[in-house]
C-alpha cells in the first residue's frame, strides 16, 4: 500500500492508502473522494476522473499515452499537469503523490 493524497478544490486534503498496481481512480472511488466520478469505470473512455498532478510529482509519472491525451480533450479546464487518474498506476515510488481534483468534471 502506498499513501497518496487527493486535494479538493476547497483545499480539503484526503490522504488514502492505495493498493500498489491499482489506479489512482480506483483508490479515489474506494475512498469516496468527492469530485472523482469515474463514469467509465477506468476504461479511459471518459474524462470524469480528471486530476491535476501536483507540480512536485509531475516528473515522477510517465507521460500520458495518446488515448489519454485524446480523452483529456473532453475534460474541463485542462492544464499541462492534467491527467486521468485511471491512467496513473500506484507504485511505492509514488509515495506522497498529491492529486488535485478540478472544480468540476468534463
Amino acid at each position: 500500500m502506498t499513501e497518496i493524497t487527493f486535494v479538493s478544490p476547497d483545499g480539503t486534503r484526503y490522504p488514502v492508502e492505495a493498493a500498489d498496481g491499482a489506479s489512482a481512480m480506483q483508490a479515489a472511488i474506494r475512498h469516496d473522494i468527492p469530485g472523482i466520478d469515474a463514469d467509465c469505470g477506468g476504461a479511459c473512455a471518459c474524462a470524469t476522473c480528471h486530476v491535476y498532478v501536483d507540480a512536485a510529482f509531475v516528473g515522477s509519472l510517465p507521460g500520458p499515452e495518446v488515448m489519454e491525451e485524446d480523452m483529456l480533450d473532453f475534460a474541463y479546464d485542462v492544464r499541462p499537469n492534467s491527467r486521468l487518474s485511471c491512467q496513473i498506476r500506484i507504485a511505492p515510488e509514488l509515495a506522497g503523490l498529491v492529486l488535485h481534483v478540478p472544480t468540476r468534471q468534463g
